[in-house]
């Protein structure tokens, strides 16, 4: 069934290569009238499309004529000319889809076609990087071809940087003609690069700014996401959050780590390495509640400290370290699985790093109160349009195109691909594999041939490059810890009896260049070494063990064979790989066993499939996983949109009358309606200066306004909705200060309650699974409290502005989130608001916090 598949989707790929090939072939065709055009006249084509834009012409009638200028452009000014290939990578990025591109087949030299298209329409571009050097790199590179065309081009960087390219600056070297700008000036150029964090990060940032000349993005237009895989699918699992910290103690995070650690495996808890679960057993529960002398740890009022004890497991016998995280500064620094790179700044939630920080005895910070926060797949879904670009993209082709709607297109290389992949070599244990590579290792450096080594983790990096020290083989290693040196390592990984030990980080980024980077170098003297290299059989890459997933292992794969050239790649394997362990030893084992194995390698075609089924496995497990968390995460994102559209128009003072109005007419009606539903049977009660007194809390001079005689509900309603558009016009039309004033306060108002609905619900998603005891659908239950939650919260805000905002007597300067840069943001009780609050209303929340309206609570 899998082979009928693959069999469809390649005869599919094909006849979009036929189509693709027709549009070259009209691009070509343009070459030799566009030639001839002087510098000046190629540049002037730029303001020509535009113009063609503005009078209704469609990008995709410009296509080939704006990709035959772009080629053009980059032929004069970098001297590099876009192969055909590329034109059908830049043709897919256009139309939206994914373009499949081996490594060295010059993704970032195709992007700069569907860039240059798409900026025409003045609505600014995104190219999406998996890391700042590559955002400040290709910027700088690219840069040249957009100055050359007029567009202007520009780079997000960590901490709230941003580079401008300017074509007359280059005074720092690390970024030549870069010169430092607001993230706002970023924005509003053409062309912007930067990373999925940046682009995500700010778009939160400005959901939380209190006046909109602090805003920063535009609209989301179109964007290309670099490393789609990577950013699209690796990344989706971990939401970005901006919070600050909360009040709960960090001490009972030292007195449970004590206490945890006096646990013993097997008797106290077991643990579930597929399932990355450690779970107490009966006797292990009865010897914590000694310890930390309670009588129930899961009674009702000790439920948090049952969280803390099954964090600091997972800390404990889960985690570890140098391969989930590492200990930097006195700080828990977290690796990225998939990449190998530190991630500093991002935290675990729920506790988790706090568990971490107590176990290995560093500063425990303070756990955090969630202020906004998105999951890359919602954030992407916001662009218009958007299309990504990988050398890996066929494996997970399912799931673009289930979860984003994109399309995955395999582009052909421009040179036949010369790389052998060999067959897996099986080992039986971790010490016949070690001791069988170092010798590979020793005899390729002998020969002078280039090898990459590819590990998972920084422990098994270190401890190779440990084992060949003692063999005194030189070595470079690349890991986390020294990622500041990575491209400069990764570029001269291609010399003459270089051995390069590394994590997943050289699956990205940087091309191996066979002979090493021919920058400042004599290029007789790189040319010979270059034919050397190539002699020898080209870049061997070596594989310490599978990964999870086969797209990691085809990225350590294409690292070699670039363009053309020849090389070797190799997957050593041993029976107690974690892998291996996790997933698929029974099987293997078994197939093993019948193979008959000592110290010496097997390769067989029998074990290699069953790696392979396994992956395809947890591949699909990974896929169910983050499928699981966008049905619930969508739940999230359809409130987020109505709460950030409602406060970006009541930001940018997008039909103010009609927002307030709505929220006026509702809490009118609520006042008027309870006063005669409580009173409908009793016709000797007053009602006139009781509703008149409620009405007047939230419209003050309300009771000079109206006359004594009306005495019926629809009057009272009429006249409190004309007498609000009275206020409205004399504090919000009248008085301009006053109303920027008040804005900032119902923002406030409404971030207020955001805040809180965003604890609730993940009090509310952390909780919900426990329906599934009693046959109910957990996501049905959560689709329907969560619904009621974010009635509640509408409710809430609508109270809390309709009971303030004429009443405000003094609004401080609104409250400065710290929102520049991506840092937790802390709460402040120094500038508040002043509202006068002489007595209670009977419609008011009670101030004891029950929830309840005042008249029926204490005010009963």
């Amino acid at each position: 069934m899998l082979t009928k598949l693959l069999n469809i989707f390649s005869d599919s790929n094909e006849k979009v290569i036929k189509q693709l090939q027709q549009k070259v072939d009209i691009i070509n065709s343009l070459e030799v009238s566009i030639n001839v055009l002087t510098n000046e006249e190629l540049a002037n084509k730029t303001e020509y499309f535009r113009d063609k834009i503005s009078n209704g012409a469609p990008l995709e009638e410009i296509l080939p004529e704006a990709f035959a200028v772009v080629r053009e452009a980059s032929n004069r000014i970098l001297g590099q000319r876009h192969y055909d290939v590329q034109l059908m990578g830049g043709i897919v990025l256009h139309q939206g889809s994914i373009a499949e591109m081996r490594t060295g087949e010059g993704k970032t030299l195709t992007a700069t076609l569907p860039l240059y298209l798409n900026a025409l329409s003045g609505q600014g571009v995104h190219l999406v990087t998996v890391n700042d050097y590559l955002a400040r790199r290709d910027c700088s590179w690219m840069g040249p071809v957009f100055n050359f065309l007029r567009l202007s081009v520009a780079c997000l960087q960590y901490n709230g940087h941003a580079f401008a390219y300017n074509g007359n600056f280059d005074t720092n070297k690390e970024v030549p003609q870069l010169i430092e700008c607001s993230r706002k000036d970023a924005y509003l150029a053409d062309i912007t690069y930067g990373t999925n964090n940046e682009f995500g990060f700010d778009y939160l940032r400005d959901h939380m700014v209190i006046q909109n000349h602090q805003l920063s993005q535009r609209d989301r237009n179109y964007a290309i996401v670099d490393e789609v895989d990577n950013i699209l699918i690796d990344e989706a699992r971990t939401p970005l959050i901006i919070s600050g910290p909360s009040q709960q103690p960090t001490d009972v995070y030292k007195k449970v780590n004590l206490a945890v650690k006096q646990l013993k495996h097997e008797d106290d808890f077991e643990i579930g390495e597929k399932e990355r679960t450690a779970l107490l057993t009966e006797d292990g529960i009865t010897k914590l509640e000694t310890i930390l002398k309670v009588d129930n740890m899961y009674s009702q009022e000790n439920y948090l400290l049952a969280h803390y004890v099954e964090n600091s497991l997972k800390a404990h016998y889960i985690f570890q370290k140098d391969v989930d995280y590492v200990v930097s500064n006195g700080e828990v620094v977290i690796v990225d699985e998939f990449t190998g790179r530190l991630m500093p700044g991002r935290r675990y939630s729920e506790g988790l790093h706090q568990s971490l920080e107590a176990k290995e005895q560093v500063r425990i910070q303070q756990e955090s109160v969630t202020y906004a926060s998105i999951t890359l797949q919602n954030y992407f879904r916001l662009y218009k349009k958007l299309s990504g670009m990988t050398g890996t993209a066929a494996t997970e082709a399912e799931e673009f195109y289930k979860i984003y709607k994109l399309e995955s297109v395999s582009i052909p290389t421009h040179r036949p691909m010369l790389r052998e992949d060999l067959n897996d070599l099986i080992f039986l244990n971790e010490n016949y594999k070690l001791n069988a590579l170092v010798e590979q290792i020793n005899d390729l450096y002998q020969l002078k041939r280039p090898v990459l080594i590819g590990t998972a983790s920084i422990e098994k990096s270190e401890q190779l490059s440990n084992l060949l020290k003692k063999r005194r083989v030189p070595h470079q290693v690349l890991n986390a810890k020294q990622h500041e040196k990575e491209a400069s390592i990764v570029a001269q990984a291609g010399r003459l009896s270089a051995v390069t030990v590394s994590t997943n980080m050289a699956g990205r980024g940087t091309d191996i260049v066979l002979g090493g980077n021919p920058e400042d170098r004599d290029p007789a003297d790189w040319q010979k070494e270059h034919d050397e290299v190539i002699e020898l059989g080209g870049l061997y890459i070596i594989g310490t063990e599978r990964h999870e997933a086969r797209r990691i292992d085809n990225q350590l794969r294409g690292r070699s064979g670039r363009q053309g050239d020849p090389g070797t790649t190799q997957f050593y394997v041993s029976l107690q790989d974690e892998q291996m362990r996790r997933f698929g030893m029974d099987r293997v084992q078994t197939i093993m066993n019948k193979v008959g194995m000592d110290d010496k390698p097997v390769t067989n075609t029998l074990v290699t499939r069953a790696i392979n089924q396994t992956q395809i496995k947890v591949e699909g497990h990974n896929f169910d996983i983050r499928k699981h968390l966008v049905e619930y995460d969508d739940v999230m994102n359809i409130q987020r949109s109505i709460i950030y559209d409602k406060r970006m128009n009541i930001l940018n003072d997008n039909n103010l009358l009609e927002i307030l109005k709505e929220i006026f007419v509702k809490e009118i009606e609520n006042i008027v309606d309870s006063f005669y539903e409580e009173n409908i049977h009793d016709n000797t009660i007053d009602l006139t200066e009781p509703l008149i007194n409620d009405l007047n809390r939230i419209l003050p001079g309300f009771d000079q306004f109206v006359s004594s005689e009306i005495n019926n509900p629809e009057d009272y309603i009429n006249i409190a909705i004309e007498y609000f558009e009275k206020l409205y016009i004399e504090q919000f039309i009248e008085d301009e200060n006053h109303k920027s004033l008040q804005i900032g306060f119902m923002l406030r108002v409404m971030d207020s309650v955001w805040v809180e609905h965003l604890t609730t619900m993940q009090n509310l998603r952390e909780s919900i699974g426990l329906q599934a005891y009693g046959q109910r659908d957990p996501l049905v239950m959560y689709k329907r409290e969560s619904r009621n939650l974010f009635d509640t919260i509408i409710e809430k805000i609508g109270q809390g502005i309709s009971h303030s905002i004429f009443n405000v007597s003094n609004i401080a300067n609104s409250r400065d989130y710290q929102t520049q840069n991506k840092t937790p943001i802390t709460n402040s009780t120094n500038n508040t608001s002043t509202i006068s609050n002489s007595r209670i209303g009977r419609n008011d929340p009670c101030p004891c916090g029950s929830g309840k309206k005042y008249k029926r609570c204490h005010g009963n």
